[in-house]
């Protein structure tokens, strides 16, 4: 940030949104705290990170759109324990509460990338989700800022309670996948008897 500005912190964001194990916990406040000094314009900050959020979610969108619905569809026929009814059973949820989906889920740590990938494969219209993701984007991003603007030396704080945050994210989505495979490995011994 120091080298490249505010420019910085929005291309920091953007591969935080290609790669998730890079925490935007960490690199928003910090940005905040940069701001504070006097060394980044705190508008600026929050300008060129919301860009970044974009960009990285349009290209997870380009890769969805890429792998299309039918190639979807033709890949999860090959997986163990998923049914395609599934599948379109997600699809159909999606199309009904997408927007609602890729505005709160630019919010939700881990989600915030992966939410663009159905939004493609669905082809949700681009300015939809432009606007959602830009909406929830800034949101989260400036409430981040924020903190680490305010916290000033102390803006390393806001990324234990996040990180709590994503842990509990963790947690409940590992236990949501062994709910999912013991359901189904149960319904196949049922149905194999």
């Amino acid at each position: 940030m120091e080298t490249l500005g505010a420019p910085g912190a929005g291309l920091a964001i953007a591969l935080e949104n290609l790669f998730p194990p890079l925490p935007s916990e960490a690199i928003l406040p910090l940005a905040g705290f940069t701001a504070a000094r006097g060394d980044l314009s705190l508008m600026a900050v929050l300008i060129w990170t919301t860009i970044g959020s974009v960009v990285g979610a349009v290209a997870l969108y380009a890769i969805g759109a890429m792998l299309g619905e039918e190639r979807m569809m033709r890949l999860a026929s090959r997986l163990p324990l998923i049914k395609l009814s599934d599948i379109e059973k997600t699809q159909a949820w999606f199309a009904r509460h997408g927007r609602k989906t890729v505005f709160f889920g630019r919010m939700i740590p881990i989600f915030r990338s992966l939410i663009s990938i159905p939004a493609g494969v669905t082809r949700m219209p681009m300015a939809t989700f432009l606007l959602f993701t830009t909406l929830g984007s800034a949101i989260w991003n400036t409430v981040f800022v924020l903190a680490g603007y305010y916290l000033g030396e102390n803006w390393s704080v806001v990324e234990g309670y996040v990180g709590v945050l994503s842990n509990v994210v963790i947690v409940v989505v590992a236990l949501a996948v062994v709910w999912f495979v013991v359901s189904r490995i149960r319904r196949r011994e049922k149905v194999t008897r």
